[in-house]
C-alpha cells in the first residue's frame, strides 16, 4: 500500500521536474532570440562612405581624374585632421604654465623644440640670482620600461645641457629621477618639465 502511493508521488515529482527544466529551456532560448532579434538592424546594413566614393562613375576621358576621398570631402578633411593631430601630438613642442618649463618630446627622441632657448629665459634669469631650478623628467608606459627610462633621461640631460649653454651654474640644477606616467596621452608623457625651488 506505501509502495503504489511513493510510487504515484515520485512519477509525480519526476514528472513536475521535467516540466520546470523544459519550462526554463525553453525561456532561455526565447529570451535569447528575442534579444538577437532586437540586435539587428531593420532594413538593409548601412553603406560605409567610402564605399560609397568607389561606386562613383569613372571620369570621362575629358575630365580630370579626381581621387576618391575628394568626392566625399567630409571624408578627406576627417582624414587631414587625423594626420595632422597625429603629427602634432608627436612633435616637439615647448610651453609655459604657471612658471614651470614643459618640454614636449617627439616619440623617440631627445631634441629639445625651436624655441626651447626662449622659453627658459625667466628660469635661467632666477637661477642667475640665486635660485635652484628642479629638471623632473616623464615618459610613458608603452613599450619597454628601461628604454623609457633611459630616453627620459637623456631628455633631461638635453634640458640640463640647454641650461648649461644659456649659463646657468651646475650647482643650480637638480635632476630628480624619470618618472613613468600612467593615464593620459602617450604625448602628455613624454616630457620635462624645469621649476623654481
Amino acid at each position: 500500500m506505501f509502495s503504489r502511493d511513493d510510487e504515484g508521488q515520485q512519477g509525480l515529482v519526476l514528472a513536475v521536474v521535467l516540466g520546470l527544466i523544459v519550462f526554463v529551456t525553453t525561456l532561455v532560448i526565447g529570451i535569447s532570440l528575442h534579444r538577437l532579434h532586437r540586435a539587428q538592424p531593420s532594413g538593409p546594413p548601412p553603406v560605409p562612405a567610402i564605399a560609397i566614393a568607389a561606386v562613383a562613375p569613372a571620369p570621362v576621358a575629358s575630365e580630370p581624374a579626381v581621387p576618391p576621398a575628394a568626392l566625399i570631402p567630409e571624408v578627406s578633411q576627417a582624414i587631414q585632421a587625423s594626420q595632422a593631430s597625429q603629427a602634432a601630438a608627436d612633435a616637439a613642442s615647448v610651453k609655459v604654465e604657471q612658471g614651470v618649463v614643459r618640454f614636449y618630446f617627439a616619440s623617440g627622441s631627445a631634441d629639445l623644440a625651436a624655441g626651447a632657448v626662449d622659453a627658459m629665459a625667466d628660469l635661467v634669469k632666477a637661477a642667475k640670482g640665486g635660485r635652484m631650478l628642479v629638471i623632473s623628467g616623464f615618459h610613458d608606459a608603452t613599450g619597454d620600461a628601461a628604454k623609457n627610462a633611459a630616453l627620459a633621461k637623456q631628455r633631461a640631460m638635453a634640458v640640463r645641457d640647454a641650461l648649461k649653454a644659456a649659463g646657468v651654474s651646475e650647482r643650480q640644477i637638480e635632476l630628480k629621477k624619470p618618472e613613468q606616467l600612467a593615464g593620459g596621452s602617450d604625448a602628455e608623457a613624454r616630457r620635462v618639465e624645469i621649476s623654481l625651488q
